[in-house]
């Protein structure tokens, strides 16, 4: 499998790496020699200094014998040539492209991307990602991821364990027996910014944050077990009125649950703008670091703010200044990754990284046979993966106790004819099942056994 990914920043990188480490063939195409040098330097792959767009790079590049091509550089318009390029003169069979500019996006505008006219066979916008990642969040109090899973039968969540969790110090392996009300797996546990899957004999601690596969309907009383009965945060303000502040402000918006939302955009162009597309959000134009405008928002009786302006700094500021104020709930988008980690050491309560939503996104598309969908978290630590189970797999007719699951691999869920079932030891694999498993990262290969399928691409 030969894939070309123009690009060479955060996306690009993460989405070689995931590839590489499946033996894919990798070749990555980027203008600045500094990037080129550290994707080298780092991953397997091969890698070109040039113009995506440009014939001679692609050539260069390997594109006459590409499978797939995936444009994630900085510019819409370099992504799309690439995608153009590819296609008429070197036949690559599918492309991807990452395209921001909402201009482009427009359901008016969907026949410029047919095979005639500019093909591209997969769009990918971060921005709409990133705004459903955050309706996701303010819809589930209390939560700092959600994925819904199996047409949303099934949840990931992730939750931070609190001091009033009453799982605390509990050998994971008793929590079935002491709380057989509690129909959660989990998945991974993250200290000090370590990430692992964990054992029966391993326990919480307070500040953890913790990933588990929940069936939809009982979200929130799995949430409680940790600690967490938040109310819905009804009242609502944005910091940030671009491309992602937009679409969260149309979604909660449109939302059958009612939210009183408010946007605070510095630019006063785009502030009318945002006042001019929104319809009950209230838009207010100022600085979300200016006491004065927070005052305006109302903030002091506000329950949840987001930050999602283009600077991390003042997502990271401004929410701490809505904490010192009272507010409950902050969710901070941030790009570097250093940020990320820093964030919840600050007291913010969410970090939100369109890198990581990206990437997800990408390797959803790239996928292929049974596998419905593929989830990357937490910066490599792993790939959630919902596939069919096969006849021929190793795991059908024997119960989950007796197939012994291969370290790093755990069964999160399965749904039958419908219904959910959340898996046991004596839980028994049937062929035709809809099954959600994780796969820590020295483990991914072990699925293609487990499933009987080739975790491969187009």
């Amino acid at each position: 499998m030969r894939v070309l990914i123009c690009g060479a920043g955060q996306v690009g990188f993460n989405i070689a790496r995931y590839l590489a480490a499946e033996d894919a063939d990798i070749t990555v195409v980027d203008r600045r020699p500094d990037l080129i040098r550290k994707i080298q330097d780092q991953l397997d792959v091969q890698a070109v200094v040039g113009h995506a767009a440009h014939p001679a790079t692609l050539e260069q590049a390997g594109a006459n014998t590409a499978d797939m091509l995936i444009a994630v550089t900085p510019t819409d318009e370099v992504n799309m040539v690439a995608c153009q390029v590819a296609h008429s003169l070197f036949k690559v069979p599918t492309k991807i492209a990452r395209v921001r500019s909402q201009s482009y996006l427009s359901p008016i505008w969907a026949d410029l991307y047919s095979r005639e006219n500019v093909p591209i066979d997969v769009i990918i916008s971060p921005e709409y990602e990133v705004a459903q990642s955050v309706t996701r969040l303010l819809e589930v109090p209390g939560a700092l991821d959600v994925i819904p899973l199996c047409d949303d039968k099934v949840r990931l969540v992730g939750a931070r364990a609190s001091s009033k969790c009453p799982i605390l110090n509990t050998p994971l392996r008793q929590l079935s027996q002491l709380f057989p009300e509690l129909s959660i797996v989990i998945l991974g546990i993250i200290r000090d910014d370590k990430a692992w899957v964990p054992t029966g004999d391993d326990i919480m601690q307070p500040g953890d944050d913790v990933y588990f596969i929940t069936e939809t309907a009982k979200t929130q009383r799995a949430l409680a077990v940790f600690g967490h009965e938040d109310q819905l945060s009804s009242r609502v303000v944005i910091f940030g009125g671009g491309n992602i502040g937009l679409a969260l402000a149309k979604n909660l918006e449109d939302h059958p649950l009612s939210f009183n939302s408010k946007l605070i955009e510095m630019d006063e162009d785009r502030a009318e703008y945002a006042a001019k597309t929104l319809s009950s959000t209230v838009v207010i134009h100022g600085d979300a670091l200016d006491a004065d405008i927070l005052e305006e928002a109302g903030i002091k009786t506000t329950d949840t703010v987001v930050a999602i302006t283009d600077s991390d700094e003042t997502n990271i500021l401004a929410s701490l200044l809505a904490k010192r104020h009272g507010v409950k709930r902050a969710i901070t988008l941030t790009n570097k990754p250093d940020y990320s980690r820093l964030v919840s050491h600050l007291g913010i309560d969410t970090a939100i990284n369109p890198r990581d939503i990206t990437v997800s996104t990408i390797l959803q598309h790239v996928r292929r046979g049974r596998i419905h969908s593929v989830h990357a978290l937490h910066e490599g630590f792993g790939e959630l993966i919902e596939a069919d189970a096969l006849e021929t797999s190793e795991l059908v007719g024997k119960s989950i106790k007796s197939a012994s699951l291969p370290h790093g691999v755990l069964l999160g869920a399965i749904v039958r004819d419908g219904a959910v079932i959340i898996p046991r030891g004596n839980t028994t694999v049937q062929a035709g099942d809809r099954v959600v498993l994780f796969a820590d990262a020295d483990s991914i290969r072990k699925v293609e056994k487990l499933f009987a399928v080739r975790l491969t691409y187009i």
